[in-house]
């Protein structure tokens, strides 16, 4: 059994105890399904609005904060329904937030860590392709005057097109950019392409002109492009087709505009109505966390930013405006 299915089994009978107890106190009687339903009910609401990335704490922690609201309950045993219990159930909630409030924090600082990791790799794996094509250049160079001096211009040509074809994916990475885009983008650019998804970047001015710190362009920038990859991979799997991503960005009227638009299957309104508003709403079925769009709406919110985002004919676009002065 999963141990997120154990957290909320243990959590809804724990409720129930608690609950039970209080309806000791009232002048009528309750029947103990109804306690139930209600518990259930409560809970299932939770279970579907809010993560609870719990097993970050690990079994030693977990099991520290379950063994004192067992204690709690064990106190049950051996008194006669009070206001007591009121507390007692007072305090079983506020374990509860301190053990969520304590997972998400450390999920966050997990999360910005791996970030940071896969930053130092894109930033390395963007210096390693400057290098090798800057060590490659003057070979390059000496290939073309050499089929130029033998009078082979077909050839030379042919040569050169194919050298800026390769050269073209680094240069949409990094012209402009700070070293920490610049590796978001060619990182994305190429898995992307590993994919056999296009990509086409569009931008007026570089991304790097937006006032955000590098570690926050990482999150805005990493995961809008990868939820527009995941989402192209799945459109293409069932059209079998070659899905197109393009990122746009550009100033008008005293406004930075980012927009992201990429090939998308149908998506339930359920999921639409709260994209980016709660943890939990993702397309990408189990095992993902939907953590990526309520990071990208953080992101927005911090830099009093606006979003929106528009599905029609199986095509997500999101449109993001950042305020040019701050």
């Amino acid at each position: 059994m999963k141990p997120i299915v154990l957290y909320w089994g243990a959590l809804a009978i724990l409720g129930l105890v608690h609950l039970y107890r209080i309806t000791l106190l009232l002048p009528w009687n309750i029947p103990i399904y109804v306690t139930g339903l209600l518990v259930f009910s409560i809970l299932f609401y939770f279970y579907k609005k809010i993560i609870a990335p719990i097993s970050i704490l690990g079994v030693k922690w977990n099991a520290s904060l379950f063994a004192i609201q067992l204690l709690l309950v064990a106190i049950y045993l051996n008194s006669q329904p009070s206001l007591t219990d009121l507390a007692l159930f007072i305090v079983f909630i506020g374990i509860e937030w301190v053990r969520l409030g304590m997972a998400r924090k450390l999920a966050a600082l997990v999360q910005e860590n791996n970030l940071y990791k896969e930053q130092t790799a894109q930033l390395n794996e963007t210096f390693r392709m400057v290098r090798s094509e800057r060590h490659d250049f003057l070979k390059h160079v000496s290939a073309i005057h050499f089929m130029l001096e033998n009078r082979h211009p077909d050839e030379a040509k042919a040569y050169l097109d194919e050298l800026v074809d390769d050269y073209k994916e680094t240069n949409l990475s990094i012209k402009g950019e700070r070293g920490v885009v610049a590796g978001i983008l060619h990182q994305m650019y190429r898995r992307a392409q590993t994919a056999g998804v296009a990509v086409v970047y569009d931008f007026d001015l570089p991304i790097s002109t937006l006032p955000f710190p590098d570690p926050e362009m990482v999150k805005l920038l990493g995961n809008l492009l990868s939820n527009s990859i995941d989402a192209s991979e799945s459109w293409q799997k069932k059209h079998k087709g070659s899905a197109l991503i393009t990122l746009q960005f550009y100033k008008r009227s005293g406004l930075y505009v980012l927009i992201c638009q990429n090939n998308s299957l149908p998506i339930p309104t359920s999921i639409l109505d709260g994209l980016f508003q709660t943890y939990g709403k993702t397309t990408k079925g189990e095992g993902h966390e939907g953590l990526g769009t309520k990071i990208i709406q953080e992101a927005v919110d911090k830099h009093h930013g606006f979003l929106d985002f528009v599905y029609k004919n199986e095509e997500f676009t999101v449109k993001i405006k950042f305020p040019a002065i701050q």
